[in-house]
């Protein structure tokens, strides 16, 4: 029997309640799952990676787990801390749930806004993002706004798990448990660079045929049926995660590839980059705000919607 209860207690790893340093573990834990490694975590949460390190073998006594993997082989999570981390954003989101509903329940706009945005999208020429948050860090200079540059997908999960109180993403698709407004409509063009075989021809008369004579740079995320149309006319033989890097590879003179005109006119201004064929090779772009349909009331979330819709007038 004596035995039986000293399994019992060994067994209980966590103490009944969760405290602050508790959380603090945790938080940092995520932070390098999700920066892939304890020297990129070290910039995003601001302490040395010996205190991180530090935490980790903390963390790791506390539950009695091996969490992730660190050596010269690189770094990995294991199966038991790839569980942890799904536990520990469930938790982290109820925080954070808590949090907006206190601040629901006081009048006066204070505590957090935490927006995700797909990348390059400050050039767009609106700038209601810009504008809406400008009105409402008037209106309440104590709030606090966090923004992550993600892709569409996490911004889209992050919301759904209350990680995020808002997104802005393309829309590519509708998830049942998200509310879309629309924001954006971006127009995309076919680009080439100056140092490129074709920069110094009619570029309206290309044709599809000379089109495939040419390397072009593909985006490897999701993209709408009309935006993969047009890139089956191209010769893909380069990929980019983001739009940024489909830039690097047209500015080379060595490929072809769309880019939004908002994004692209810094180059085209200095005829860096041309046009190819913009009334046959474009496409459009929608983009949305996405809030959670199941989410409690947050008046920092309503103050900025409610920007938004202004920035629009």
């Amino acid at each position: 029997m004596i035995g039986t209860v000293e399994m019992r207690k060994s067994n209980n790893l966590l103490p009944k309640q969760i405290g602050d340093a508790h959380i603090r573990l945790l938080r940092i834990y995520k932070a390098v799952i999700e920066s892939g490694g304890f020297a990129a975590a070290e910039v995003q949460l601001n302490i040395s990676r010996p205190a991180i390190s530090l935490a980790m073998t903390e963390l790791e006594s506390l539950l009695n787990m091996k969490l992730c993997l660190r050596g010269r082989s690189g770094f990995s999570i294991t199966e038991q801390g790839e569980q942890v981390y799904d536990a520990a954003l469930q938790l982290l989101g109820s925080i954070e749930n808590f949090r907006s509903q206190i601040n629901g329940i006081n009048t006066e706009l204070v505590g957090d806004l935490n927006i995700g945005i797909t990348d390059n999208l400050v050039t767009i020429e609106q700038m209601r993002i810009t504008q809406a948050l400008s009105a409402l860090k008037q209106r309440a200079p104590n709030i606090v706004i966090n923004i992550r540059m993600i892709p569409p997908a996490d911004i889209e999960t992050a919301v759904l798990n209350g990680q995020l109180h808002i997104g802005v993403v393309p829309e590519l698709r509708n998830l049942p448990g998200l509310t879309y407004s629309p924001l954006y409509k971006e127009q995309s063009l076919l680009y080439c660079g100056e140092k490129h075989p074709l920069f110094n021809q009619d570029l309206d008369l290309i044709s599809d045929d000379l089109l495939l004579q040419h390397d072009a740079v593909v985006p490897n995320y999701p993209q709408s049926i009309e935006i993969k149309q047009q890139q089956k006319k191209l010769k893909a033989t380069a990929t980019s995660t983001d739009r940024e890097g489909i830039v690097f590879l047209i500015l080379t003179g060595r490929f072809i590839g769309f880019l939004p005109t908002h994004m692209a006119e810094r180059w085209v201004s200095r005829d860096k980059l041309r046009s190819i064929a913009p009334r046959n090779r474009n496409f459009h772009t929608n983009f949305s705000t996405i809030t959670s349909k199941g989410a409690h009331n947050h008046l920092i979330l309503d103050g900025f919607l409610q920007e938004l819709v202004k920035s629009s007038q």
